[in-house]
């Protein structure tokens, strides 16, 4: 039996006691921090985060009745609490989850449905996640310009993530020879337009999330329209007048662009946001349009079906990073990925001064 600073035992209850001793006027505490309640909490507990109870001495209370998640932190916790000689603390033994299981009342105000919490739970006990972040995501609204090599693990992790409203841009139809690293396509789809055999997937993957599919070609009018309607956009074409189009637009419209490019072994990544820390722009990287046409297709010089799933991945995870407002975002730098060699080599990217584009000094 532990004993608190008061050198009165800490009892373990069970959670029928504790709520109990809750009815009689004890102060029902839940230490767990915010990514733990994306089950509930016992109704009409009192959520204070471990730090911020201990930094508090556990306040005036005469009797406190501590549950954590299975009920190991709270008799710990309890331990240190309440230097008051006659304050009473009571750690609920095994936690929420004996809780729940007994049956007992819970509170899930503002939590997600069941059916989502269960969807999501691996990532809603991420630290920087948990219920706002997830709704976040719910609220988020993507663009992904192709659904092929790029497009096809971008679309699916941003699925399987949740965003909430996925626009899909694509005129082509599904060949055979795509299906060696167009992983969101499927044989028996073949002559299918890539955005249809992509909604079926995705549905199939998610099915609480809008797709729209958008079966045409981005070209300089309709740019503006599709755009529009979304947050963010991720680069998926294998265009490069399209790419420069895209810069264009969003950079007008203050629109983060999420920039991938495979060919053969070899991959790149980055974020082109110039209005977020003046940060550059796809024609800060590649000023030389009429250079940067001569660069070959994956046609013509093939790719490594694993390529695109990689530089895709990280594509979607710089979204979810936007969508979350988290960790530290590709803009300013170029991430250069070498399947060969299983390497990844950072590149600082300046913002030109002098960028017919994204140039502060660029008339309007």
């Amino acid at each position: 039996m532990k004993h608190g600073n008061n050198g009165n035992p800490v009892s373990e209850i069970g959670p029928a006691t504790a709520l109990r001793l809750q009815s009689g006027g004890a102060v029902l505490i839940d230490i767990r921090g915010p990514e733990e309640l994306i089950d509930g909490t016992p109704m009409g507990a009192v959520n204070i985060p471990v730090e911020r109870l201990v930094a508090d001495g556990g306040g005036q209370h005469s009797e406190l009745v501590l549950i954590c998640a299975t009920g190991r932190r709270s008799l710990e916790v309890a331990a240190t609490l309440c230097t008051d000689p006659h304050a009473r603390v009571y750690s609920v033994a095994g936690g929420y989850e004996a809780w729940r299981h007994a049956g007992l009342p819970v509170d899930r105000t503002g939590l997600l449905d069941e059916i989502s919490t269960d969807r999501y739970r691996r990532q809603l006990v991420l630290p920087g996640v948990g219920i706002a972040g997830q709704r976040k995501l719910q609220a988020g609204s993507v663009l992904v310009i192709g659904a092929g090599g790029l497009g096809s693990p971008v679309l699916t992790y941003l699925a399987a993530a949740g965003v909430g409203r996925l626009g899909i841009v694509d005129d082509d139809r599904v060949d055979r020879s795509n299906l060696q690293r167009q992983i969101i396509h499927r044989d028996d789809r073949l002559g299918v337009l890539k955005t249809e055999s992509a909604r079926l997937t995705l549905a199939a993957i998610n099915p609480d999330i809008q797709i729209e599919i958008h079966s045409e070609r981005v070209t300089e009018a309709n740019v503006g329209t599709l755009l529009a309607d979304y947050g963010v956009i991720v680069d998926g074409s294998d265009n490069l007048a399209t790419r420069y189009l895209l810069n264009e637009h969003c950079v007008a419209m203050g629109l983060p662009l999420v920039y991938g490019a495979v060919l053969r072994y070899e991959g790149q990544v980055s974020v082109f946001w110039p209005g977020r820390d003046h940060g550059p722009c796809y024609q800060c990287l590649f000023p030389d349009r009429d250079c940067d046409m001569e660069a070959p297709s994956c046609a013509e010089a093939g790719v490594l079906g694993v390529t695109p799933a990689v530089v895709g991945s990280l594509q979607a995870t710089e979204v979810i990073k936007i969508l979350l407002e988290t960790g530290t975002l590709l803009t300013g730098r170029l991430l250069s990925y070498d399947a060969l060699k299983a390497s990844f080599r950072e590149t600082r990217i300046p913002a030109d001064p002098s960028c017919i584009i994204c140039s502060a000094s660029t008339p309007s």
